[in-house]
């Protein structure tokens, strides 16, 4: 059974705001609440992939600590862009 775009939207929200860290909680649940809507499908999917990611690289990531992997650059440079605007 395919998941519809609705759901699968509420999935990644729920997903954002439930992370291992709160300071990801916070970052990946703002960024959810307000740019999910606006990404491509192709960004979305991405955005899937990442959320499978251990938080404490996540959080090295968008904080510009370590550079993230070549696959989620764009994705990690939207949300450290929204978080640094938070």
């Amino acid at each position: 059974m395919s998941e519809t775009p609705e759901n699968r939207l509420r999935r990644l929200r729920m997903r954002s705001w439930r992370r291992g860290i709160k300071e990801m909680d916070l970052i990946l649940g703002s960024f959810a609440d307000r740019q999910l809507a606006d990404l491509s499908d192709t960004e979305i999917i991405l955005y899937d992939a990442l959320l499978s990611e251990n938080d404490q690289e996540l959080y090295a990531w968008v904080t510009g600590q370590e550079t993230p992997p070549d696959r989620f650059a764009h994705m990690v440079s939207l949300i450290a862009h929204h978080a640094n605007a938070l």
